[in-house]
């Protein structure tokens, strides 16, 4: 089941021959548009093998694959539209100081990038994910390293994107698929992929960030490693709704069995009664919780052991116990902890770090200097959360301050709200400081397409040898800035 060097060469080769094939805009959108269609056709098949492999459920992936199946419309009206060229046409400017020659300006597909799937999402971060779909819309071929939690389902799928693509004359290699620890490895060394996308842990995708940058040409590797996700919430803001707070959190952080990238894993609550009352309301609901199955047992037993670890250390407290549930699932629960025990370093700061499965850490704050100091010692994050009272919300109290704390610690803001759920947007940013990821850009999105081009300017060149994107008359019609002025 696993490639070898020379097989993953070969995967990678046809794929770089696959590159041709995307050069034309209308197939590339075609193709995507065929990809979802064909992946809505194979909807029962693929969700019962996805299940069998994951246990996550019909109900849950039958709903992912309907979310997989939509982005790869929307990236096929980016196609359509043009605008993520980028398209700048200036003409010269004698009068200019220094004078500007003719100059042209568009994006160009950096060549193969590799995939590498994430495990809690079989379908919307692995093989038809949105790194495929982005990078297949900006005119990439990609070959896919499958996550090994879902093989049988990695080579499903595989098929369907392949069939869609000779539909449209696109050859098989333009999706390429491997197997193995080695094999991912080699793929990011491979001298022909051009750049790469990660969805996994801290230390997976740093080793992999490592060699990406190592090589003797370095290639840009956009990487989602971890993320805590930090939730305050504010003394007003419990006063008023303590309980729907409490049972807020609760859905979010237990959602998924907490399997979820942007799961809240630290909530800042007050010390005093309202946040008593919030806690209260966090027990009743994670207690109600039914024991829930984690995608292997790796992952099991390290949640198993990382929540027993954190519950040992001193002032930490286990409302509702986490842990086994039984022979192979998990019981979701949350732990607490005075705040002032993570304001400077110490043994405490493994309640800093991610634990990925259902559970949360509560940290009581005194003051909004204790708070502070905590929120000044998080890493870089996907989402952060502020719950404000209705009063902050309207611009009173410390509302802005906190989004102004937050801001520089994630790379979505959330306001009265939980982070589970990442729209796919025009407007969405699925990134943060790392080590949430790696890059400044998102995964998700319209944007997420940024990521597998290049600028490339032309200057003084002939209309005749200009490609069509960058000719005066503008043949195919695409959005750009001509002479300063932005043209629709």
């Amino acid at each position: 089941m696993e490639a070898t060097p020379q097989e993953v060469d070969a995967t990678v080769r046809a794929a770089d021959e696959a590159r041709g094939a995307l050069a034309d805009r209308t197939v590339r959108a075609a193709f995507l548009r065929a990809a979802a269609e064909e992946l809505e056709a194979a909807r029962d098949a693929l969700v019962e093998t996805a299940d069998a492999e994951t246990a996550l459920g019909p109900v849950r992936l039958t709903g992912e694959l309907a979310r997989t199946c939509y982005q790869l419309r929307a990236f096929a009206g980016i196609v359509d539209e043009g605008a993520f060229l980028d398209v700048v046409v200036d003409h010269p400017d004698e009068t200019a100081t220094p004078p500007v020659p003719d100059l042209r300006r568009y994006k160009v597909p950096l060549g193969v990038v590799a995939v590498y799937s994430a495990s809690n999402f079989p379908f919307a971060f692995s093989v038809p994910g949105g790194d495929t779909a982005s990078a297949l819309a900006a005119g990439c071929p990609v070959v896919v390293k499958a996550h090994p939690d879902h093989p049988a389902l990695s080579e499903l799928v595989a098929a369907v994107l392949r069939r869609a693509a000779a539909r449209h004359g696109v050859p098989a290699g333009v999706v390429g698929l491997v197997h193995g620890f080695d094999a991912g490895v080699e793929l990011v060394r491979h001298p022909l992929v051009a750049a790469a996308g990660f969805t996994g842990s801290v230390r997976g995708g740093r080793a992999l960030f490592d060699a990406a940058a190592a090589r003797p040409v370095p290639i840009p590797f956009h990487g989602e490693l971890g993320s805590l996700n930090p939730v305050v919430v504010t003394e007003a803001a419990a006063g008023e709704r303590a309980e729907a707070i409490g049972a807020g959190l609760a859905g979010s952080m237990t959602l998924g069995v907490g399997q979820f990238c942007v799961k809240p894993g630290l909530v800042l609550a007050p010390a005093g009664a309202a946040g008593d009352r919030l806690v209260k309301s966090l027990t009743d609901a994670v207690s109600d919780t039914e024991a829930g199955v984690l995608l292997d047992r790796r992952m099991r037993d390290a949640f198993v052991a990382g929540v027993t670890e954190r519950a040992q250390l001193p002032d930490v407290e286990s409302p509702v116990t986490p842990g086994a549930g039984g022979e192979h699932t998990v019981s979701a629960g949350f732990l607490t902890v005075p705040a002032g025990r993570l304001t400077a370093e110490g043994e405490h700061d493994l309640l800093l770090e991610e634990c990925f499965g259902p559970v949360t850490v509560v940290a009581r704050y005194q003051d909004d200097a204790e708070a502070r100091a905590v929120l000044s010692r998080l890493p870089g994050n996907l989402t952060a959360t502020v719950q404000l009272s209705e009063e902050e919300a309207r611009g009173e109290g410390r509302g802005a301050e906190i989004l102004a704390e937050l801001t520089p610690l994630a790379g979505r803001v959330l306001v009265n709200g939980w982070p589970t759920g990442v729209a796919v947007a025009p407007a969405q940013h699925h990134g943060g400081p790392y080590p949430a990821t790696t890059s400044t850009s998102t995964s998700v999105g319209g944007t997420a397409i940024e990521r597998w081009l290049r600028p490339v300017v032309y200057q003084n060149t002939p209309e005749a040898l200009l490609p069509p994107e960058l000719r005066d008359d503008n043949p195919l019609g695409l959005p750009r800035r001509f002479n300063g002025a932005l043209e629709r």
